[in-house]
């Protein structure tokens, strides 16, 4: 069987990709809009904490699985459990994994083609053209510019690890970094924007209680860091074995992390710079007006107020969601095409698009039934899957597989490993407390 795998070529090159899928909308999108709704300084302080202590050794458990089976999701759990009850757990985790990632990119890519709308009308504008067309909620506007963003993503991920993926990565992570770093330099010298800040940097520590709060912290670090969906596993198994593998998974959970909170300089202050030109924002209950919406109804009208600095100011920041957008959207595409490549003999290309395909018409069903589906595939996924799956990852990587294999594994890019102090803690840390932490995190949003 071809399998057409490929590999990073480099540290630089998977770091890149990987942190590329870790940010993405739920950094420079989700995590500044979760921080508005859950007491600010507050929901980041937990969401820091939960990154640690539960997203991290979960990312672990991913990255090490993966460059040991050296194969697709599916395949990855099998080689652990070839057989008997574990295999069928495996294969239950794993097509839980995809199914995740599927319905994650079903809706992702229906925020991205906003986006990507909303890029054009500030091109357009730049020209003189009207651009209600492109600005104004619609059916055929929606379907349009989704699907352009799948042909992107397609089109990256069909050209593979090294000249698709990596390459990708290379250019687009940089020019995400510049342009998060210059619109937020500029944001912060607005009158209203030292609001934001406090807001963002003071934490409500009586939020802290707030069971909303811990759910939607944990279901935020692992949705930005990728978990719970196969896709860290699968760029873990395009790995190089001479790679230190908690290095680099501390090298990505750092830059998804910075960027979230360099994300929350950028927006926070934002929203209040808004609200200082008199802009609708909060609702009288002091609730954020537009949720999920924040980008596409505060921001346009901020940008008109800027006068012609505000073109470019829209430009710079519809260009930065957007690319933040394809980083992650590549990963999550890689799952189910790894699959179809290694399990079905398919050329690339050809599972690029009809991976693509098959979950575009899920996000058209998701366009047409929008108020039905949209809020509750993003619950389902991000705020209870991804968790719950990621858990199912620790279980294979510290109880259904030899503790020896995983060692060895780690030591052919980590020599030293086993007295290090990742080894003496990740084991049991993995093994007991993240799954414990995590469902103690479920039984008090529920009774709560």
């Amino acid at each position: 069987m071809t399998t057409g795998r490929g590999r990073f070529t480099s540290r630089a090159g998977f770091v890149l990709a990987a942190a590329g899928s870790a940010v993405g909308l739920g950094n420079i999108w989700g995590f500044p809009t979760q921080v508005v709704s859950n007491g600010g300084g507050a929901f980041v302080l937990v969401y820091l904490l939960l990154t640690l202590g539960l997203a991290y050794p979960a990312l672990m458990a991913e990255l090490i699985i993966g460059r040991f089976a050296g194969a697709n999701v599916v395949t990855a759990l099998q080689k652990i459990q070839p057989d008997g009850v574990g295999r069928k757990f495996g294969y239950v985790i794993a097509s839980a994994s995809i199914v995740a990632a599927c319905l994650i990119l079903s809706f992702y890519a229906i925020v991205a083609g906003w986006l990507l709308a909303f890029l054009a009308a500030t091109v357009v504008d730049l020209a003189g053209v009207s651009t209600n067309w492109l600005v104004q909620e619609g059916l055929g506007r929606n379907l349009l510019f989704t699907g352009l963003f799948y042909i992107f993503t397609i089109a990256i991920v069909a050209r593979g690890v090294e000249t698709g993926i990596e390459r990708a990565s290379k250019i687009l992570m940089p020019l995400l970094f510049g342009l998060l770093i210059v619109l937020t330099a500029y944001v912060l010298t607005l009158a209203g924007a030292g609001e934001g800040l406090v807001v963002y940097l003071s934490p409500d520590f009586s939020q802290l209680a707030d069971p909303g709060l811990l759910i939607s912290a944990l279901g935020q670090a692992f949705f930005s860091l990728s978990l719970g969906v196969g896709g860290m596993l699968i760029y873990g198994s395009y790995l190089g074995k001479e790679e230190n593998l908690p290095a680099v998974g501390a090298l990505v959970t750092l830059t998804d992390s910075s960027i979230a909170f360099l994300a929350g300089l950028l927006i926070l202050p934002a929203i209040y710079v808004a609200e200082y030109r008199g802009l609708t924002v909060f609702s009288s209950d002091g609730s954020i007006a537009a949720g999920p919406d924040l980008a596409f109804v505060v921001f346009p009208p901020l940008f008109d107020s800027m006068g012609i600095i505000g073109v470019f100011t829209g430009l710079a920041f519809f260009s930065l969601m957007s690319i933040a957008a394809v980083t992650s959207s590549i990963a999550m595409l890689e799952v189910p095409v790894s699959l179809l490549v290694e399990k079905k003999a398919v050329s690339r290309p050809t599972a690029a698009v009809t991976s693509g395909t098959l979950i575009f018409l899920v996000s058209a069903a998701i366009i047409f039934q929008f108020d039905l589906l949209f809020d509750f595939v993003i619950r389902l996924t991000t705020q209870y899957s991804v968790p719950l799956i990621s858990v199912g990852f620790c279980i294979f990587a510290t109880w259904l597989w030899s503790r020896n294999t995983a060692l060895s594994e780690i030591q052919r890019g980590f020599p030293d490993a086993e007295s290090s102090f990742f080894w003496k803690v990740w084991p049991w840390y993995a093994k007991f407390l993240c799954p414990l932490l995590i469902a103690a995190v479920f039984v008090q949003s529920i009774v709560g």
